[in-house]
């Protein structure tokens, strides 16, 4: 008998060891369907507990403020997932211009079709009124964004790959038709189909053959 309730506490001790692990996950879940629906400023904490089937006052006891939550959104949807390509980044063994064409080119044309794109147009259309939330996701998401790029486009320069050119200095060249293409979809997609996956590879082919280092005086000779 005594060893069949010892056993049901440490069953109930997993059980709410499990539930304290996965309810901020659902929390949070439930939150960015929220902020996609409905935005930051119409989102309301209990709204996110009904669509997340937990008490009302429970977000509260993980996020103390919207903006924590809406923080733990963008850690969970964007800064996973750019982590991901980081570390790819680390570990390829493709040239810079096949990474670029290859593993990155495929990161940024999933986006503007992808639900993460709603945390840019939030950002776009109410960061001006929440300057804790821009500056969060700069920090965490843009700036070092940008420092993966200089680092990979930098790697291409030590490798005799690329030339140096002005490209290291504006690293964002290489993502600012995301941005347009995320635009483009929620406003003018209806009146004229964009292809935003060419149109984003076409921006990569562009900027790599301007920056691609000239061929070896010994590699032209060779070839004669």
């Amino acid at each position: 008998m005594a060893e069949t309730k010892s056993a049901e506490r440490k069953q109930a001790k997993a059980k709410r060891r499990r539930d304290k692990e996965v309810r901020p996950q659902e929390i949070v879940a439930a939150a960015f369907e929220e902020f996609a629906e409905k935005g930051f400023a119409e989102t309301r904490l209990e709204d996110v507990a009904a669509r997340a089937k937990v008490s009302k006052g429970l977000p509260y006891l993980y996020f103390k403020t919207k903006v924590e939550l809406f923080k733990a959104v963008i850690r969970s949807v964007i800064t996973s997932h750019f982590e991901v390509l980081r570390e790819r980044m680390e570990t390829t063994e493709l040239s810079t211009e096949e990474f670029l064409k290859g593993p990155f080119l495929s990161f940024i044309q999933e986006l503007p079709g992808s639900r993460r794109a709603f945390i840019v147009r939030l950002l776009i259309s109410e960061g001006y009124k929440h300057p804790e939330l821009t500056q969060f996701y700069y920090e965490n998401v843009i700036s070092r964004g940008l420092e993966t790029m200089r680092r990979l486009i930098d790697r291409g320069i030590e490798r005799g790959e690329f030339k140096p050119t002005p490209l290291r200095d504006y690293p964002q060249l290489l993502v600012a038709p995301v941005l347009m293409a995320i635009l483009w979809r929620a406003l003018f997609e209806r009146h004229y189909h964009l292809d935003t996956n060419k149109l984003l590879a076409t921006n990569i082919d562009l900027l790599v053959e301007a920056v691609k280092a000239p061929p070896r005086q010994g590699a032209e000779g060779s070839g004669r």
